[in-house]
């Protein structure tokens, strides 16, 4: 993995709708997009979602699909306040 995604949000509601969406394109990044893997979790009204990549292809690809960008303009619409995508390269990773 190459890249990280980090997708950070301030939840206004997460609806049945947001569950079911959520769910299906997490899969979908992950079975037709080469995502590696995703990562996310929720405390109070605050949501954080790591998606790992090999190529930035990959997350442009992603980002235009079509899917998504509905998910997309629902999240600026009704799903959150306010949120923040940032696009890393890792470096290095270790684990214990």
């Amino acid at each position: 993995m190459k890249y990280v995604v980090v997708f950070k949000a301030k939840i206004n509601v997460l609806d049945e709708e947001y569950s079911t969406m959520a769910q299906l394109l997490r899969e979908k990044a992950l079975k037709q997009f080469n995502c590696q893997k995703f990562e996310t979790i929720s405390e109070n009204d605050f949501e954080v979602a790591l998606s790992y990549w090999n190529s930035l292809e990959d997350i442009h690809t992603w980002h235009k699909d079509a899917e998504h960008q509905v998910a997309q303009r629902l999240g600026k619409e009704k799903w959150y306040k306010n949120f923040s995508v940032e696009i890393c390269e890792i470096q290095k990773a270790y684990c214990s």
